[in-house]
């Protein structure tokens, strides 16, 4: 009755965190949250950065979400944006940043987030794409995946457009020099 299109089936597979690639959450990393392991669940830069990109722009503010805060809702929220759930998703990610380490935040993001239309998580999205288990991504698959995450169900990994591919290309080059704490995954 409130269907948006034809229903998809949802492909997921749960992979514990020493079978996630970790070249797959460096790539997740610098993608989405580069300061993930120093802020406690809100990255205040960011959303400062947001604000007044916003304002010299002229236009709406851009939703500056971090990994815990972007994990709230496909756990415990529904789908669209609303103040509403915004806020609820602020307390969700409160709550995670307290009772959860790092690591297990890290573990739950990649095995929920949405990959493609009904795609979740990384092991999931490999074996559709790819057709291979997350720990058989090439470098430039795994970066591939990783880079779809502001438009999972726009982009296809596999028929990259322009803007997908610099995307891409944007993370490989940031994987030389980003210090990504392999340390606190152990």
């Amino acid at each position: 009755m409130f269907s948006k299109g034809p229903k998809v089936p949802l492909r997921d597979r749960w992979i514990n965190l020493p079978q996630i690639p970790e070249m797959f959450l460096k790539h997740l990393w610098i993608s989405e949250d580069q300061r993930f392991f120093q802020h406690e669940g809100f990255d205040w830069k960011e959303m400062d950065l947001a604000v007044k990109d916003a304002g010299r722009e002229g236009t709406p503010c851009r939703w500056a979400c971090q990994m815990p805060d972007q994990l709230a809702p496909p756990t415990f929220l529904w789908q669209g944006r609303y103040w509403i759930r915004k806020g609820l998703e602020s307390s969700y990610t409160i709550w995670m940043e307290a009772l959860l380490p790092k690591r297990r935040i890290l573990e739950l993001y990649a095995n929920v987030i949405e990959l493609g239309r009904g795609i979740y998580g990384v092991e999931a999205a490999s074996q559709h794409y790819f057709g291979v288990s997350a720990r058989g991504l090439t470098r430039e698959q795994s970066a591939m995946l990783a880079a779809v995450l502001p438009n999972p169900k726009g982009w296809n990994p596999t028929n990259p457009g322009p803007m997908l591919r610099w995307r891409q290309q944007r993370i490989l080059r940031r994987e030389q020099n980003a210090h990504f704490p392999e340390k606190l995954l152990r």
